[in-house]
């Protein structure tokens, strides 16, 4: 195809720009890490954690259904306009957040933010694939995946030490508005549809003859029938049920503890700026050694690092397991959505991100049910150790069962 060019150095500053759009998308999830737990204890006196995590619930449901529409639409429409669209959604957000009357009115806002997540991020992801090529998809996946989780982690530190100054609401809220505006004006001005480079990848592919696939195929081949995409989408659901426990149930065991509002927001950044940054290297790493071996050992990383936070009382101790989730949770995340692209074939690789991406958020609000019945009827230490058990299951499950999907991509460029 004329004028289209694959690889990271052939379209850095779509790229770049790209990874700025990231940053404010997960900007906005970061708004509510630290403090949002603790309005709903005491502005709104929910005492139940399975009510006080019901807005993970509902954001995990919104976002993961969307995530599917995001890669059906990318398909059919195009990434930008997708892109824009989650934005267009984001706008009320941070207002509702900041006014807020009732809590049916926080969950609300909820289901408007996964709805601009599951827009906005699934279509950065998918762009970012299409710019890449193969060759360098696992860096792409890293670059993504720092710039939208650094932002979380600096959104949470500084809502956290807002909050601690100037009270809980309104203040912490008032950098959702710009995120969103800067988010959106970036997407509709100077980001360029990459649609055209996923379908130049296809014709280079040896594959490009192969039947095209309907939506349902998609779904059941990603869900179900292929032993490489199902466990991967397994590995996806297990990991976004780590986040959904430590977005809604960390700070209330660091509040347990005895930590400050302060040090609550200290900690909330330390995971996803681990993450963040930790994924500068493993998404490169995993472009050179594979996939699998890295998901596996970040799953085992993951279920240590809850486990110290299980048992630990001291803010030293929840930073180290806080820590050790970031950098198992690096090892994983950008990992599995290079495995997406080495399998799926570029003529429908954006609807299967979509359906990965469904079952990988869906684990957000399997997350927040699970640990909030859990902690109500055992306690809070049972509930983070319910997690860690699923995340060694998970690890199992993936080391049996998946192929280590780089070599699909190499022998394929080959053929």
């Amino acid at each position: 195809m004329k004028h289209v060019r694959l690889g990271l150095r052939e379209n850095l500053g779509q790229f770049s720009l790209l990874v700025v759009v990231n940053a404010f998308v997960g900007a906005m999830v970061g708004l509510e890490r630290t403090i949002l737990p603790r309005i709903a204890e005491e502005e709104f006196h929910l005492a139940a954690k399975s009510a006080v995590l019901s807005f993970i619930v509902v954001f995990g449901l919104t976002k993961a259904a969307t995530n599917y529409l995001a890669g059906r639409f990318s398909d059919r429409f195009g990434r930008k306009q997708v892109l824009v669209s989650g934005w267009l959604v984001a706008i009320p957000v941070p207002f509702l957040l900041m006014w807020a009357p009732s809590w049916s009115w926080i969950l609300f806002a909820n289901a408007l933010l996964g709805v601009s997540q599951g827009l906005t991020w699934s279509t950065t992801v998918i762009m970012k694939i299409d710019l890449a090529g193969p060759e360098k998809r696992g860096l792409a996946m890293g670059l993504n995946e720092f710039a939208g989780y650094f932002a979380v982690a600096g959104s949470a530190l500084a809502t956290g030490f807002v909050a601690a100054r100037y009270g809980l609401r309104p203040e912490p809220f008032y950098m959702g508005v710009g995120f969103v505006a800067l988010g959106l004006l970036l997407s509709i001005f100077a980001v360029r549809e990459t649609k055209r480079h996923a379908t130049h990848e296809a014709k280079l592919t040896s594959a490009s003859t192969e039947k095209p696939l309907t939506a349902a195929e998609v779904f059941l081949r990603t869900g179900f029938k292929d032993r490489d995409l199902s466990s991967i989408s397994q590995a996806g659901l297990v990991n976004n049920l780590n986040d959904g426990m430590a977005w809604g149930l960390f700070p209330l065991v660091y509040a347990a503890a005895g930590m400050s509002l302060s040090e609550v927001g200290t900690l909330a950044a330390i995971y996803p700026a681990v993450w963040g940054l930790g994924q500068l290297v493993t998404g490169a790493w995993s472009d050179r050694a594979g996939r699998k071996r890295l998901i596996v050992a970040g799953k085992v990383v993951q279920a240590l690092g809850i486990i110290v936070i299980a048992f630990g009382s001291a803010f030293g101790e929840f930073a180290l397991g806080a820590g050790l989730i970031g950098l198992g949770t690096a090892m994983v995340y950008p990992t599995l959505l290079a495995a997406i692209g080495d399998v799926a074939h570029p003529s429908w690789r954006a609807s299967a991100v979509g359906v990965y991406r469904l079952w990988r958020d869906s684990g957000y609000a399997i997350g927040a049910l699970l640990a909030g019945v859990i902690a109500d009827s055992f306690g809070l230490v049972a509930a983070t150790l319910s997690v860690a058990a699923l995340n060694l299951l998970s690890g199992i499950e993936v080391a049996l069962r998946m192929r280590e999907t780089l070599r699909l991509t190499a022998s394929r460029s080959r053929s």
